[in-house]
């Protein structure tokens, strides 16, 4: 189970991930105070966050949402881009799989070859 698990752990994808979550935690920052201020200015509110509608009793905060959309879809974009620059500086080494032919299936191979001269 622990060499299943270090063959895990090892793998491209986890690695990928795990750059992800650090470069989406450090750029999350970045939108929070660069970008919804810059958004906000252009729906005439002072953060994003705070635009909401009620009905009747209920008050829907639907900035919060495009704030978070906005955040997922930026956070996403810039990680894709490392993730991409990343995989052409270091390129996967591909897997070269020889077949290894079954004697059995040469076997019958021959004697498929042989009755067909006959």
């Amino acid at each position: 189970m622990l060499k299943e698990f270090k063959n895990f752990i090892l793998r491209g994808n986890v690695l990928d991930l795990a750059v992800g979550v650090i470069i989406g935690a450090a750029f999350t920052a970045l939108v929070d105070n660069l970008i919804n201020p810059l958004i906000g200015m252009f729906v005439q509110s002072t953060a994003l966050a705070h635009l909401s509608v009620t009905v009747g009793k209920t008050k829907f905060t639907y900035g919060a949402f495009l704030n978070d959309v906005i955040n997922f879809i930026i956070t996403a974009f810039v990680i894709f881009i490392l993730i991409k620059f990343i995989n052409k500086l270091f390129p996967k080494k591909e897997e070269t799989v020889e077949e290894q032919k079954n004697e059995e299936l040469e076997t019958l191979q021959e004697i498929r070859d042989l009755l067909k001269k006959q």
